[in-house]
């Protein structure tokens, strides 16, 4: 039988143009650089999983405390707006002071790295933890022992940490997941991101039906003040810990390509020239090679 007409020949032939069988060598290291993203991106779920109890549990709080200024009473709901206010200052905060001071401290042009702020604001979470289960021990001692009630707003200092953790992480999450992902792959990344706020809020679900499974309802109650809350936030205070040790791991085997600072170059702008002249001459440098080879 002719070469052309043979079926093993034709079907081979056809799974070598087929573009959903056979991938490029690109094809593959794009999905190799993506899935090493992953374990970063797993360490991140447990802090949308924290800043989630500031919109469930902590209003909650909040309908057992004091909630009155003077005459006016403060709607629980209301708490939130602290949420708000809290991203927009540490943000604004991030940009004017904390960068600018840590690009002199590190010689970095960005000053901080995107790991650093997602590992910032990790730490801001567990101590927002730490310290919305010390007020709600309190809170409830108050209100069962000695039948008062604490002020609503002991609760806002726990919005402004998590909200500081919050201008750190997810600018750092934002910036780590576009910067690092195949530029054919871009709009994968931001979904990769906003993956991890989906994420943490089905974590959150997720431990509180394990919690009053294993508990038997005895941590999680409709009145707080029959019930453990505080417990519950240890609990998630000490996953951010080990939580925060495997991101650790998983950002130090990490590497970057760092540019250095120069007092005189605020913005690094001769570096990021250097590396851009360098990489025009190695692209010309190429072509000439290419050029070369083809002539007779």
């Amino acid at each position: 039988m002719p070469n052309h007409l043979n079926p093993d020949n034709y079907s081979a032939s056809g799974n070598k143009d087929n573009p959903w069988i056979v991938s490029t060598v690109n094809q593959v290291e794009e999905v190799k650089m993506v899935i090493k993203l992953l374990p970063i991106w797993s360490t991140c779920i447990l802090f949308w999983t924290v800043y989630s109890q500031m919109t469930t549990f902590m209003i909650e709080q909040a309908t057992f405390m004091n909630q009155k200024i003077c005459s006016f009473v403060v709607p629980p709901g209301s708490l939130s707006v602290f949420l708000f206010i809290s991203v927009l200052l540490f943000t604004s905060l991030n940009e004017t002071i904390i960068v600018p001071f840590a690009r002199k401290l590190t010689h970095n042009v960005k000053g901080v790295t995107s790991l650093q702020r997602v590992g910032i604001g990790l730490i801001f979470s567990m101590v927002a933890m730490v310290t919305t289960a010390i007020v709600e021990r309190q809170r409830r001692e108050a209100a069962v022992q000695h039948k008062t009630k604490i002020s609503a707003f002991w609760l806002v200092p726990q919005f402004f940490l998590v909200d500081a953790g919050e201008a750190f992480a997810y600018v750092g999450q934002l910036e780590f997941f576009i910067r690092k992902a195949p530029d054919r792959m871009k709009s994968m990344s931001t979904g990769l991101f906003l993956s991890t706020l989906a994420m943490g809020f089905f974590v959150s679900s997720l431990l509180v039906s394990l919690v009053d499974k294993v508990t038997n309802m005895r941590w999680l109650r409709s009145n707080l003040n029959w019930g453990k809350l505080d417990n519950f936030y240890w609990m998630l205070a000490v996953l951010g810990v080990l939580n925060f040790l495997a991101f650790l791991v998983f950002a130090m085997r990490h590497q970057y390509m760092t540019l250095q600072y120069n007092s005189s170059d605020v913005y690094g702008e001769n570096e990021l020239k250097k590396g851009w002249n360098e990489g025009i001459t190695s692209e010309m440098e190429k072509k000439e090679r290419v050029e070369g080879k083809e002539e007779p």
